[in-house]
């Protein structure tokens, strides 16, 4: 018989009867499953499970066999989230979902991530889950992410409705009971014309209407959880409210039930508390629409409307119906719709909101274009080559979105905590008041509900759980302004605490952009003909220096052959029959190997390494033939980075493949005073596996060759094109292709972490001080009992605190401008 629950799963790689014979074995031998059913045909495997977390214990066997459970993310947005209590219920009931695998909950952006197994569950079944839990989910199209700042900026207004409505109703009690008690006169005046038991019956009635009107949501949402066994924020307010309010109720319709020394009404402090609360969270509506603005920005440069040519014909179309191929035709001043190349025309386009870089680049005839630039004033016709989902901005947008809702290492202590925070509170709260009513002072009863009410007010989990992410979202959004792309959340927290930079040559300290400058040729050789033999070679290569040597060939007017049985050995060089002669192209090494002896040839090419310049070897038919010295000049601010780099006190190493005196001739130049020459691309990680003994270590390349060493290092930082950013090594990537994003990288994530750690800093001890405050602590030396008014603004202040602390992230400075970062 089986169990009561079942679901179906989408498997991938089952190509034959013996695959489904062995996923079936596998989930035969997983506890807690029955009835396993496998189907070739509709490539799915259902089974009968006790518990959700069997589901997750089947993905992982189906993993391990090799045949994976086909995965899916989505993403909702969350309502009525004000604590990091709420995190932890939503987190509790997505993941009770059968299917759900992985759920990240972000209160600063008040949206989940959820990661499923397709087949298993859907959308609607995940935001049915949320919504039952009492927080209402709309699912997020991927090609229709909402307008946050617009979503938030209409909360905020329907949030300071409540607060104005609820502001003229509280005003008049506020002034009846509290300015009675500061001015005698006051007080008099009421006795003698309406009466006092008049005033508290207004008081009352006002009182009553702000509690179940702007107030309302409260006690709909904070006594469920509460009946739950789970209490929130929400839970505090309305228990604290309703304790000051039933009180005052008593007082002023039941005194007989009352000593006449503590016959007294709190209408005030429970309508004054929601007027506050609802205040705060109107400024925290808006400083979260702030938040999330780096996003909106990125969102605001995808082009709607694209001009093309079809059949010989110009159309607008809707950007989203742009297809691959398409040829695009843009305006002066227009933004670009995809990404492509250019097929006609020539214009200067600004690439600022992508790279960080603000000059603009020139665009002509087979250049590259990236979607969300903006052209200048001349006109362009490119062929679209990556469009939708698939452009450079829309990757961008996902590694921003992907970065922003990381949780970091430091954020797991505070969901422990927070998640038990709210219980602790309300006991805190009932051991306060039986405290006040065994020891404290008359009036007794008055007292105690005072301080307890205090208590309950005045505790703020929402400052807790808004302390990391909401410092995740203004800096990484701040960081991607900037042309500094954190893919991985633990880089964030890691990059700015690294003791050592490690840097690639190629591409990352130089141009990348390499150009020929010598041919030494060896006796009984042709130029010409070394060069189109050479040059036939390097052609079927992608190296830079390969595309160097071929350059100068056509620019010379030379016509290259057919090369064939081409041979290229990582490290060495290449290999290739050309015209029927054996040319080999490489390093000495190479050489060395095939046994070509490098007569003179070998004290040339040490001279133009010692230079600065790259130098390779070419043999003919055995015979050595030429020296090719190739200089791949320095990036312009690549000194000017190394020094920022130095100045924070982090050594700078180079890795380079090239000869040792090459290497060292750039580090003079740059200012690198440790260097690592003559390593293959594959011993790259050994390097940095050494290197990372004497600290924590960046390692900053090409993302493609030195993908194993971007893996290896503590942080792997790649260099980008502005067009290829779907680096999966790497950690953090520089749109700008220069070294200047690793110091902008460094400086966004210390000043991040440090931005965390002074929110945490100040939600944790604005608790820890306030609460024995609320608790009576003071009033045994000072007499001082907290006012839950008080209280209430306090707490709300809390939270604006923390959003406004890390709201300062948006104006980090990039590190090589003039001025100086902003402390954070």
């Amino acid at each position: 018989m089986g169990y009561p629950h079942s679901t179906t799963v989408q498997v991938e790689g089952m190509s034959c009867a013996s695959c489904v014979g062995r996923v079936e074995r596998s989930l035969e031998g997983v506890n807690g499953l029955t009835d396993v059913t496998v189907n070739l045909a509709s490539e799915t495997a259902r089974f009968s499970f006790e518990d959700t977390k069997n589901v997750w214990d089947a993905v992982e066997a189906l993993r391990e066999l090799g045949y994976p459970a086909r995965e899916n993310t989505l993403t909702l947005t969350i309502d009525s989230m004000s604590c990091a209590s709420c995190v932890g219920r939503v987190e509790k009931a997505l993941s009770s979902v059968p299917g759900v695998i992985a759920v990240n909950v972000n209160l600063a952006a008040e949206t989940a991530r959820v990661t499923f197994v397709e087949g298993a569950t859907d959308a609607s079944t995940i935001q049915k889950a949320a919504t039952e839990a009492g927080y209402p989910a709309t699912v997020v199209e991927a090609a229709n992410t909402p307008d946050r700042s617009a979503r938030k900026e209409e909360e905020a207004s329907a949030l300071a409705r409540r607060v104005l409505f609820a502001s003229i109703l509280a005003l008049p009690v506020f002034l009846m009971e509290m300015g009675g008690h500061a001015i005698p006169a006051l007080h008099h005046m009421i006795g003698q014309t309406i009466g006092h038991q008049t005033s508290w019956v207004l008081q009352f009635l006002l009182t009553t209407a702000v509690l179940f009107g702007p107030g309302r949501q409260f006690y709909l949402k904070g006594f469920p959880a509460l009946f739950k066994g789970a209490p929130d924020m929400n839970s505090l307010v309305a228990v604290g409210t309703s304790a000051a309010y039933g009180y005052s109720v008593i007082s002023t319709f039941l005194p007989q039930l009352l000593p006449d020394n503590v016959r007294a009404v709190y209408f005030e402090a429970a309508a004054v508390i929601v007027v506050l609360i609802l205040l705060g969270r109107w400024m925290e509506a808006r400083a979260k629409g702030r938040t999330g603005a780096a996003i909106q920005k990125l969102l605001g440069l995808q082009v709607r409307k694209a001009r093309v040519v079809r059949d010989g014909a110009e159309s607008e179309i809707d950007a989203t119906d742009l297809r691959v191929g398409d040829l695009v035709i843009v305006r002066p001043g227009e933004r670009l719709a995809a990404d492509g190349d250019v097929t006609e025309g020539e214009s200067y386009v600004d690439e600022s909101m992508i790279t960080g870089e603000p000059v603009p680049v020139v665009k002509s005839e087979g250049a590259t274009v990236t979607g969300g630039t903006v052209n200048g004033a001349g006109s362009l016709t490119f062929r679209a080559a990556r469009v939708g989902s698939d452009t450079t901005l829309a990757q961008i947008i996902r590694m921003v979105e992907d970065a922003q809702g990381a949780k970091l290492p430091i954020q797991g202590l505070v969901d422990q905590i927070t998640l038990r925070f709210v219980p602790a509170v309300m006991a805190v709260a009932a051991f306060t008041i039986v405290v006040w009513l065994v020891l404290g002072p008359t009036p007794t009863l008055t007292n105690a509900l005072v301080a307890g009410v205090s208590v309950l007010i005045i505790a703020c989990p929402c400052a807790m759980g808004l302390a990391t992410p909401t410092s995740i979202m203004v800096g990484t959004g701040r960081a991607a302004e900037m042309g500094v792309l954190f893919r991985k959340g633990d880089a964030l927290q890691t990059l700015g605490k690294v003791d050592i930079v490690a840097l690639d040559k190629t591409g990352t300290v130089t141009e990348g952009r390499p150009e020929l400058t010598d041919l030494v040729l060896a006796s009984g050789f042709e130029r010409k003909d070394v060069l189109r033999l050479v040059a036939s070679v390097e052609a079927r290569s992608e190296h830079p220096i390969a595309d160097a040597i071929v350059r100068a060939a056509k620019a010379e007017g030379v016509e290259l052959s057919e090369a064939n049985e081409f041979v290229s050995a990582t490290g060495y060089g290449v290999a290739a029959q050309v015209e029927g002669r054996e040319v080999l192209i490489g390093a000495d090494r190479l050489m060395q190997r095939e046994g070509i002896v490098l007569q003179s040839l070998s004290e040339v090419e040490s001279e133009i390494a010692k230079s600065g310049r790259s130098a390779l070897f070419a043999a003919i038919d055995g015979q050595i033939a030429a020296v090719v010295g190739v200089a791949d000049p320095v990036k312009s601010n690549s000194r000017n980075a190394i020094a920022k780099l130095k100045a924070k006190g982090l050594k700078v190493v180079m890795i380079t493949g090239d000869k040792q005196e090459t290497a060292e001739a750039i580090a003079r130049e740059t200012g690198i005073e440790h260097v690592v020459a003559g390593v293959l691309p594959d011993a790259k990680s050994k390097a940095i596996e050494a290197l990372s003994k004497e600290g924590s270590v960046a390692f900053v390349g090409d993302g493609i060759n030195d993908a194993p060493a971007l893996a290896r290092a503590d942080v792997g930082i790649a260099i980008g094109t502005g067009t290829d950013v779907a680096i999966e090594s790497a950690d953090v990537v520089l749109m700008s292709g220069d070294l200047g994003g690793v110091v902008n990288g460094i400086e966004a994530s210390a000043s991040t972490l440090r931005n965390i750690k002074q929110n945490l800093g100040w939600a944790f001890g604005y608790n820890i001080a306030l609460i024995p405050v609320a608790a009576g602590v003071l009033f045994p030396v000072f007499g001082l009992l907290l006012s839950p008014v008080l209280a209430a603004g306090a707490m709300a202040l809390s939270s604006v605190f923390v959003l406004t602390n890390a709201l300062r992230l948006r104006w980090i400075k990039p590190a090589l401008d003039d001025t100086s970062q902003v402390p954070a």
